[in-house]
């Protein structure tokens, strides 16, 4: 092999580094405990009610802190060492699921404390992957973001929609408590792994009490003035919104429709981490290809298409292949528009730009929870993704227009901040 060879491999495969490589093996470890919780915590809440209500109810509580606590949680990434923040809410969560693992074997283990141990979880989620977005920057290389991205994805979706889900599925069925006491110990592994990260995002001094509405409104104005994200982030509102009530109401179709058990429905959520890894590796070149414009549109059209099969083939191979579609969709998105975020958004605002995108964009998943919920219990889950998909077409065809004027192409060219 040539030289010039190999400096265009080094190129196209950037190194990312031993810092990332910790960053990486934390989000794969404590992903692989998530899934596990993912499919028990659905499954536990079947086994406590026959409502669709309550039962979306468990993913209002896990998606309600991303609305209530995005911005603070941008602030204090801004302001605070990431490094030692994401070691203390990981131990948090360790404890937290080791104290629901003791309530489901001593019998006291309700949907009280089910809802109430998935808001906090829910919690530390908004913190954390706030955090890890902004310290990625700081750790891999500007021409290895694409990269970087795509494997931190690909690692949360091979855990949290493959692996975790398989094995939460098993063990769920063993016995319902053994699923959360697996995640808490991942979490501890993640913690031990982000604690031996070395460089870090430095924290800015605090501001004064009468300068934190104004540091935290800095960001949401910042996003407010700034037309491309600002769209973008309204569009992940609907794309999360008809993606979480589909998600929501899963578990009653895959039963009840599908005629699935826990382990198939175990199954069905492994199939979604299928298209996402896939979409993971391939999403970079895609974008290349098709112009971040184009990967968008397909997004969109992925979506649409996984929601329309859903809704109308009552099938569970078809059920598969739509989540599996439904997954690449998702991944390919976040993978264009994290690395826009981490390009155009000023360094000393990204942490509060971020969690304010994060407010807009995650608002849509307990709203699209409480509303599959409340269709489910009224009409069916079918109607849930006709629903979806109807909405989805609608963005669908708004992106197509973007495409066509170049939003994404004319906002670099302009530097629009």
């Amino acid at each position: 092999m040539s030289a010039s060879t190999t400096n265009q491999v080094g190129a196209q495969r950037p190194r990312l580094g031993g810092d990332f490589s910790r960053l990486w093996w934390s989000a794969a470890v404590s992903s692989l405990g998530d899934g596990a919780t993912i499919a028990a915590a659905p499954l536990l809440a079947s086994r406590l009610t026959d409502d669709p209500r309550l039962i979306g109810a468990a993913s209002v509580a896990f998606t309600a802190p991303f609305i209530l606590f995005g911005i603070p949680a941008g602030l204090l990434v801004d302001r605070v060492d990431i490094r030692a923040m994401m070691v203390r809410v990981d131990l948090a969560r360790a404890g937290l699921l080791a104290l629901l693992t003791l309530g489901i074997i001593g019998g006291w283990g309700g949907l009280p404390l089910l809802y109430a141990c998935m808001f906090l979880l829910g919690t530390g989620e908004v913190f954390c992957r706030n955090a890890a977005q902004v310290l990625v920057p700081f750790i891999a290389p500007k021409n290895g973001l694409a990269t970087a991205n795509a494997r931190i994805m690909a690692a949360q979706e091979a855990g949290t929609g493959f692996v975790g889900p398989l094995v939460g599925a098993l063990l769920f069925g063993l016995a319902m408590a053994v699923p959360f006491g697996v995640d808490a110990a991942t979490f501890l592994c993640s913690a031990v792994l982000v604690s031996r990260i070395g460089r870090t995002k430095p924290p800015e001094p605090a501001p004064d009490r009468a300068g934190v509405l104004s540091e935290m409104l800095a960001g949401a104005a910042w996003l407010y003035r700034h037309h491309l994200l600002r769209s973008l982030a309204l569009v992940s509102c609907l794309i999360n919104l008809a993606g979480n009530a589909m998600l929501a109401v899963l578990v009653i179709h895959s039963g009840k429709v599908l005629h699935l058990g826990p382990f198939g429905f175990g199954v069905l959520l492994a199939c979604q981490a299928v298209g996402a890894v896939t979409a993971s590796r391939f999403a970079p070149a895609l974008t290349e290809r098709l112009g971040r414009e184009g990967a968008l549109v397909a997004t969109a059209v992925l979506i649409t298409t996984s929601e329309a099969v859903l809704a109308a083939v009552p099938s569970a191979y078809a059920a598969g292949a739509a989540l599996a579609l439904f997954a690449c969709g998702t991944v390919t998105w976040n993978v264009v528009v994290v690395v826009l975020r981490q390009t155009l958004v000023p360094q000393h605002l990204l942490g509060r730009a971020n969690s304010v995108y994060r407010l807009v964009s995650w608002g849509g998943l307990p709203i699209g929870a409480a509303a599959g919920g409340i269709v489910a219990a009224e009409v069916g889950t079918r109607a849930v993704f006709g629903i979806g998909a109807a909405v989805m077409a609608v963005v669908a065809v708004a992106l197509l227009v973007g495409a066509h004027r170049k939003w994404i192409t004319r906002a670099e060219q302009s530097k629009e901040l």
